[in-house]
């Protein structure tokens, strides 16, 4: 078991390389750069003497080679740098966002798999009857319904139904507190983007759920438990269960890590001021540093992600530590 945690501890270094070598390449590949778009956006002639002094600032013309390896010596050091745009630490601009979008993506995942696994087994188990036929038309609802737009109907019933109870309508506080801070502050205002973005995954996981213990429930040790007169509940919860959870496992393991950076139209309906928001500031203001800082970031979450979803892989199933 250590030797196959200590070989995909020795895969993430050449991954984490690759991704740095790629972000920082194409980010140099974009046209223009922040210099340019900051005092050109004040109007009128940019002096030459200015925009050479904003550049040698942002170190922009500094040689190719001593970037990248203060952008490795940072990364490596924790020290992300400088904001080209703001002038604040990377790490202080990441840190007010980084704690609500893993929140987000911790209830999300957590009620993706409470909705998403007891479902499917069930779907499974009762095949080709009235409930999987709900089942499958939840999932394929949480599919094709958009999150933003899912959240867009739940500040909608939200408006409506307490204008109706109370007479004054509530929306979700747009100010971020922490959980340890105030519980029912924070919990009112991450709740509904967690299940908005929740239900979809759920969906997704639902289906690959079902249709992976359905495969299982064919094999033949399964039928060998049966005719051995062991209950069924014991042949799913012990045997079938367990065997069919490793692709399931994988897409909630892809989804934690998408939801960590990915929530940009989300974090737009609910007015968060999360890392996806950041993202597309970053973007915007061609802010190259924090633009890689927050691939980067984004990169390494999915890797351990990735390596975590390996070991659990092990966990399920032993045979997979001496392939």
């Amino acid at each position: 078991m250590y030797q196959y945690i200590i070989k995909r501890l020795l895969l993430v270094i050449p991954t984490l390389f690759g991704a740095a070598v790629l972000v920082f390449l194409l980010l140099r590949l974009i046209p223009g750069d922040i210099c340019d778009l900051r005092l050109g956006g004040e109007g009128g002639l940019i002096d030459q003497e200015t925009l050479d002094a904003c550049r040698i600032q942002a170190g922009i013309n500094d040689p190719l080679w001593m970037q990248f390896k203060d952008f490795i010596w940072g990364f490596l050091t924790f020290d992300l740098g400088i904001s080209m745009w703001t002038g604040q630490p990377i790490t202080h601009e990441i840190g007010l966002r980084f704690h609500l979008s893993l929140q987000v993506a911790i209830m999300a995942t957590v009620s993706s798999i409470i909705i998403a696994i007891p479902l499917g087994t069930i779907s499974a188990i009762k095949q080709n009857t009235w409930i999987d036929y709900c089942v499958r038309a939840f999932s394929i609802g949480g599919i094709a319904i958009p999150s933003f737009w899912l959240g867009i109907l739940i500040i909608l019933g939200l408006l409506i139904i307490t204008q109706y109870f109370s007479g004054v309508p509530w929306m979700p506080p747009i100010q971020f507190i922490p959980i340890w801070e105030d519980p029912m502050h924070n919990l009112s205002q991450l709740l509904w983007p967690a299940i908005a973005t929740g239900y979809r995954y759920s969906a997704v996981a639902t289906r690959m759920t079902r249709s992976t213990l359905l495969e299982v429930l064919r094999e033949d040790y399964v039928r060998t438990a049966r005719s051995k007169g062991l209950l069924e509940k014991v042949i799913i919860n012990r045997h079938a269960l367990k065997n069919a959870m490793l692709p399931v496992v994988t897409v909630i393991g892809i989804e934690f890590a998408f939801l960590m950076g990915g929530l940009v139209v989300t974090e737009q309906v609910f007015n968060l001021n999360g890392l996806g928001k950041l993202f597309v500031e970053s973007v915007g203001n061609l802010d190259f540093t924090l633009t890689q800082a927050l691939v980067m970031l984004v990169v390494t979450i999915f890797v351990f992600t990735n390596l975590i979803v390996d070991i659990f892989y092990a966990w399920l199933d032993p045979r997979i530590r001496y392939s």
